[in-house]
């Protein structure tokens, strides 16, 4: 795979130039690309036709066809979100922490660039825009890696940013696309040990676990979304169903959208019927325990299988439980270490909730759909880190830094 050699190495060669781009130069360059894209919205738009007519022959779901689309609002949502970086504090340079060692030496943490970053994603054309954005903002040069159904999409995408971008100073080839959707190109990338610094897969269960198996590049993984709120005994109705139906239905076919909702037995009875109406009513298939067909007939049966399911789809599992222990028990087991919120108005169930859910965000009376880079005031993000090894949930700029230590003296010797 010279093709992607040769391209990660343009990357490896462009990264030194891109870190010492000063935090003017890299606002002038995000600035060029919003308003590229705007100018180009129309381009960009014939080609995603093109990706979301294929994508329909091959008759793709309706939330994975609304994943692919673009359309002004969301061009115009991309651009903004470039100029919103321009806005957030550049990490490189940040001196995190410094101490003074009894033998005089002051010894400090900085934040510096990652190098060249390689994303590995799926049929989200906004992402390339966000990573583009990301990735030069925190000083990196950036290979970018797209899914076949949004290729067409994404070439438009780069050739629009791409030349925006040199023209306002951006070295030359700091921003690379894999146009080859093989999966012998993929596994290239995944093994550029010594040219490309850090890879983060974007996307569903097959592609994550593919990267996290075949990469000999240090890998972060991101996304793999299986989220539940869990409707406590104490919890307010009204709240309970409008966090419910926004968590599932708001959009689907993303990673914080939640895919099994508990409920006590306390209030099963009085919450479910209504709220499982409802969520019917908007289009979602219910999958249940007995007792949640017990309260609502209409509903099919839930196996093992459907509560370790990430849908991304209509789909909603239902479990009713005992109560708090039962459902963190359940969470524990079958999340992905994403998201998860109970609702309630218990002070010490909220508390226990937060101390022994583990995952990346945990909520209280709130919609898991609030862990993204935006809504936490990160700007854009490259995904929801579910390790717990250096960046955990949205990965946002300083994510994209890594530290090296300086070290001041004044002539110790060892």
């Amino acid at each position: 795979m010279e093709h992607v050699r040769a391209k990660a190495l343009s990357a490896r060669a462009a990264a030194p130039l891109v870190a010492a781009m000063n935090t003017n130069e890299k606002n002038g360059v995000l600035e060029a690309m919003a308003d590229a894209l705007m100018r180009e919205k129309d381009a960009i738009l014939a080609k995603n036709a093109k990706d979301l007519e294929r994508a329909k022959a091959k008759g793709t779901s309706k939330a994975m066809l609304d994943r692919l689309a673009l359309n002004e609002g969301r061009i115009a949502g991309m651009a903004e979100g470039l100029v919103d970086l321009t806005s957030l504090p550049d990490p490189v340079g940040e001196v995190v922490s410094m101490w003074v060692r009894p033998n005089g030496l002051r010894i400090g943490q900085q934040r510096v660039p990652m190098g060249v970053v390689g994303i590995i994603y799926e049929a989200r054309p906004n992402v390339t825009a966000d990573a583009i954005g990301l990735c030069i903002k925190s000083g990196n040069a950036v290979i970018l890696r797209g899914g076949s159904e949004a290729i067409d999409s994404n070439i438009a995408i780069v050739r629009v940013m791409e030349e925006a971008a040199n023209k306002a100073g951006l070295p030359a080839g700091a921003i690379q696309l894999i146009d080859d959707t093989s999966r012998e190109a993929a596994k290239a990338l995944m093994r550029m040990n010594g040219v490309v610094d850090v890879l983060i897969p974007r996307g569903g269960a097959g592609l994550i676990r593919s990267v996290v198996e075949n990469a000999t590049v240090p890998v972060i993984e991101t996304g793999l979304g299986n989220c539940h709120v869990y409707v406590d005994a104490l919890a307010d109705f009204d709240m309970a169903r409008a966090i419910v139906i926004n968590a599932k239905t708001h959009r689907p076919a993303v990673c914080n959208a939640c895919e099994t909702v508990l409920v006590a037995k306390d209030i099963a009875e009085g919450f479910l019927p209504g709220c499982l109406e409802a969520l019917r009513d908007l289009g979602v298939e219910v999958r249940g325990c007995p007792e949640t067909k017990r309260l609502a007939p209409w509903v099919t049966p839930a196996t093992d299988e459907d509560y370790a399911t990430e849908y991304l789809d209509y789909i909603l599992a239902v479990k009713v439980v005992k109560g708090l222990d039962e459902a963190i028990a359940h969470i524990n087991r079958y999340g992905t270490g994403h998201s998860e919120a109970i609702v309630t108005n218990g002070y010490a169930q909220a508390q226990a909730f937060l101390q022994r859910v583990d995952a990346a965000a945990v909520y209280v009376n709130a919609s898991t759909r609030f862990t993204d880079g935006g809504e936490f005031g990160f700007g854009a993000e490259l995904g929801i880190s579910t390790q717990k090894l250096h960046a955990r949930g949205p990965m946002g700029l300083k994510e994209l830094t890594t530290i090296k230590y300086i070290i001041y003296g004044n002539g110790q010797i060892r």
